[in-house]
């Protein structure tokens, strides 16, 4: 009963961060527009903070198996909350004329990167206690309960961009705001893991290449990398494509992410609750799906086939995350929920490093090749699928 409480605990928090993590992604595109900045700084901005969670992640991760999930949950949300302050103000500055050119955008750098190194902390965290208060039979749906909770927020990250209207950044305002109540609702009422963080002095390092995790780290970066090339470049592509305003852009990409992470909600809150099938099935699944998400982003030109594309694109991305966090954190001991929820958490920020540097690339050369060569790559990493599902294990 215990567990069932703070399950709920849990997953309300997943909500907010859900939120807090995807409300920039609508307004950043048509605002780094507005400052001046081209299409490979802005997605240079995400790129390297990026870069910054994926190193984090796997140590904050370790941190939560000695110090306890909460503790480090706290830090993570508490974080973000300053960090979005500290980056909403250099952009104030920004539209207000205040700063602008190359010391504009490396002040927006090292904001992003100090923001990015403390809220990498929660998600994690968050992983490894939700693997603490799950046993094995039920840890597929209990990571796909974390997942359509955290894609609740991403329905409702997008729709608090709609505050755009007011200004474009109203909306991180907003979120920083949200954060900060998020913090003090888990100090509040999330109960302490039932995981011991004195029994463990010390926790090993887990390796990216541990051939327990490896199929599910190639899968993985893979996987994000290409989302990510999609989800960076799509603002673009919605505000040239039907020749939007800033404010049009962050509204109408903001209703189409909305569309995404709906179709991701149910595929991890219905299908993937429904399913009794093994981690790396859901992936198989999830492959061909994204596919033809990816081709029809590379071939169509109107507003409603943009926005089944990335309905596509949420569906397979609510089978593929579910099975990716299930089968890494079944693969290793419960000891090692902490260090693994770190490395398989981290998969996405190194994704979301590539990704949006190689789709700003492409896009500013030809705006449909982002899309294609994701299309091509994910045709690849299905090809290996085989290959690569012989080496999964189970602890």
């Amino acid at each position: 009963m215990e567990h069932l409480y703070a399950r709920r605990i849990l997953l309300a928090s997943l909500v907010i961060m859900g939120m807090g993590f995807t409300v920039l992604f609508p307004v950043l595109a048509p605002l780094g527009r507005e400052l001046g900045l081209s299409e490979l700084q802005i997605t240079g901005i995400i790129s390297i903070s990026s870069l910054t969670v994926f190193l984090a992640s796997p140590r904050w991760g370790r941190l939560s198996d000695r110090l306890g999930r909460k503790r480090v949950i706290l830090v993570g949300l508490f974080g973000f909350s300053l960090g979005t302050v500290l980056f909403n103000s250099v952009l104030k500055l920004g539209l207000s004329g205040w700063i602008a050119g190359l010391p504009l955008f490396a002040a927006l750098i090292v904001t992003r990167v100090m923001h990015a190194g403390i809220m990498s902390a929660a998600m994690p965290a968050s992983t490894a206690y939700m693997a603490d208060i799950t046993d094995t039979a039920s840890r597929t749906r209990g990571m796909g309960a974390a997942g359509a909770a955290n894609n609740i927020g991403s329905i409702l990250g997008p729709a608090l961009a709609g505050l755009a209207v007011i200004s474009l950044l109203t909306p991180l305002w907003s979120v920083a705001a949200l954060a900060f109540l998020n913090g003090l609702f888990i100090w509040r009422f999330l109960p302490e893991s039932p995981h011991n963080p004195t029994s463990v002095r010390r926790t090993a390092r887990l390796s990216y290449f541990d051939p327990r995790i490896l199929p599910f780290v190639i899968v993985g970066v893979s996987m994000f990398t290409g989302f990510a090339l999609v989800q960076q470049t799509m603002g673009f592509r919605f505000q040239d494509v039907l020749q939007l305003t800033a404010t049009e852009t962050a509204r109408i990409f903001g209703i189409a992410m909305m569309c995404s992470a709906a179709a991701s909600l149910f595929a991890q809150g219905f299908v993937v609750q429904r399913l009794d099938v093994k981690p790396f099935t859901l992936l198989r699944l999830a492959i061909p799906l994204l596919i033809i998400a990816f081709s029809m982003m590379s071939l169509v030109e109107t507003r409603m086939l943009l926005t089944i594309a990335m309905s596509f694109l949420g569906f397979g991305m609510g089978l593929a995350g579910p099975g990716f966090m299930a089968g890494a954190s079944l693969s290793v001991s419960a000891e090692e929920q902490g260090a693994v929820a770190g490395v398989a958490g981290s998969c996405g920020p190194l994704g979301f490093t590539i990704g949006p540097l190689v789709g700003g690339l492409m896009y500013q050369y030809n705006p449909a090749m982002p899309y294609a060569f994701a299309a091509m790559m994910y045709m690849l990493l299905f090809i290996s699928m085989h290959w690569l599902g012989r080496r999964v294990t189970e602890h």
